[in-house]
Parts: structure tokens; sequence; C-alpha cells
């Protein structure tokens, strides 16, 4: 397996079995750091102070079965979830929550499958990173666009320009200057407000 970097892992469940045997499946080299908690409370508070690329649920938990904090986790966050649920649950809950982003694999499972499974949400969560970056970059383009109409505006009210001059002078400056037309517009902003 051919991993960019290593993928944050919580895994929560009450089995101590499990979560001896699930360590041994996390590769320091793809999966660091791996974070070990029992209950949905405790998960809940670790999720509140530190984000996750991946959460793996085994059901039940101490406190609730786990689908419910699988579905927080999804509404909330952009880590992929694995929740494991055993055979008699599985049609009913993979039914509920699959639609909800949450993978749903049934317990007991092979080795082969689980890692499979943990590729697959690594694969998911690149996607989600690239979508994140991209949503980034279209928000900082359009709060510029917001602040170079602002600057404009002021420069129609303060100065007498026309709306292309306005739109000229902003270019102008941030070709003279080597500055974006960001940095002009807050300039402009900065002098006229």
């Amino acid at each position: 397996m051919e991993l960019g970097h290593a993928y944050s892992v919580l895994v929560v469940s009450a089995s101590a079995k499990f979560n001896e045997s699930v360590r041994g499946l996390l590769p320091e080299r793809f999966y660091w750091p791996v974070t070990v908690l029992t209950d949905a409370a405790g998960a809940r508070r670790e999720l509140l102070e530190n984000s996750y690329d991946l959460v793996v649920i085994n059901t039940p938990l101490p406190d609730e079965f786990g689908t419910r904090l699988a579905q927080d986790i999804c509404q909330h966050s952009a880590a992929g979830v694995l929740l494991l649920v055993k055979a008699e649950h599985f049609a009913d809950i993979d039914g509920r929550l699959t639609p909800q982003g949450v993978l749903v694999l049934s317990k007991p499972m092979s080795t082969q499958l689980f890692t499979q499974s943990l590729r697959l949400l690594c694969g998911t969560r690149e996607r989600l990173r690239g979508l994140e970056k991209k949503n980034a970059t279209i928000e900082e383009k359009m709060e510029e666009i917001r602040l170079v109409n602002r600057a404009k505006w002021l420069l129609i009210e303060c100065l007498g320009m026309t709306e292309p001059e306005a739109h000229h002078y902003i270019e102008k400056q941030s070709m003279d200057r080597r500055i974006s037309k960001r940095e002009v517009a807050e300039t402009v902003i900065k002098t006229y407000q």
C-alpha cells in the first residue's frame, strides 16, 4: 500500500481484544497517531479537541450503540467513518447509515476486508481534502471580489471615478506595484473608509 502520508485514526471500542488486534493492523508508517477510546462520550470529547482522518467504531459501546456517534462524526467532520456491527444488525444499520457516508462492515470480518476498507476510506479522505482545498480557493476568490468591489465603490464615492475608471485604477495599481488586487483593495478601503 502506498499512501502519501500517515492518517490519524481514532478507534472507539470497548473490546480490549479488538483494540489490541486492531493496533497490529495499523502500521505507524501509514496510520499515526492512533488513539483508542472505550466509549462514545470520550470519543466526543476527543473530537472536540482533535480532528482525525479515520474513525473506527466497534459496536456496541458501553454508553450507546455507536450508530449515533457515527452519524454525528459524518455530519460534523470530514473523517472517514468505519462502523463494525454484528451480522444480525448489518442489513438495518447499513441501509440507514451508508447514505450518510458511514462505511458499515459486518462482524466477524477478515483482516483483508478490514484493511481494504481502511484504504478505501483513505482514498475517500484524499478526495475530500481536494474538495476542501478547492472550496477554500473559491471562498478566497469570492472574498477578493467582495473587497475589490467595496474598494471600487469607495473610489466612485470618494474620488468621483466611474466604475470602469475605478476598476482600471485597481488593476493598474496591482500591476505597477506588483501586488494582488486584494492588497490594493485593502489599501483603498483603509484609506477611504
